[in-house]
């Protein structure tokens, strides 16, 4: 960022200088970024998920299936912030996930998702 500060103050009046001001900006971003970054390092907390525990929990991994479908997906549940259905990751915070959490291998439950109400069962707890 500051090379890229640096050549635009080269291309002459800075106040004129659209180069310069959109660096200025990009380098504003920048350090809004990274300060919600520190702010969510410091808050991290590190989870140990406990595969003796009979219900699914943060951290653990189901096979859960979709009853209407009969899909089966496997799903881990983490936080928002690492959250990747396509990956099979599911975040805590999500209907599904919130529904889920608790429940033992052969409960099913019923959850509103944006897709309309569907009906879930999970299957075994894998980790």
């Amino acid at each position: 960022m500051s090379e890229r500060l640096l050549a635009a103050r080269q291309l002459g009046d800075l106040s004129e200088n659209a180069e310069y001001h959109i660096a200025k900006d990009d380098q504003a971003h920048l350090e809004t970024r990274i300060k919600r970054l520190r702010e969510r390092l410091r808050a991290a907390v590190v989870v140990e998920a406990s595969a003796d525990e009979k219900r699914l929990a943060f951290g653990r991994t189901a096979e859960v299936r979709d009853e209407d479908t009969g899909k089966l997906h496997t799903w881990t549940v983490v936080g928002r912030s690492e959250a990747d259905v396509a990956r099979g990751m599911l975040s805590a915070e999500s209907p599904i996930a919130s529904a889920l959490l608790g429940r033992a291998p052969g409960e099913t439950v019923d959850v509103q998702t944006p897709r309309g109400a569907r009906r879930y069962r999970i299957e075994r707890l894998v980790s």
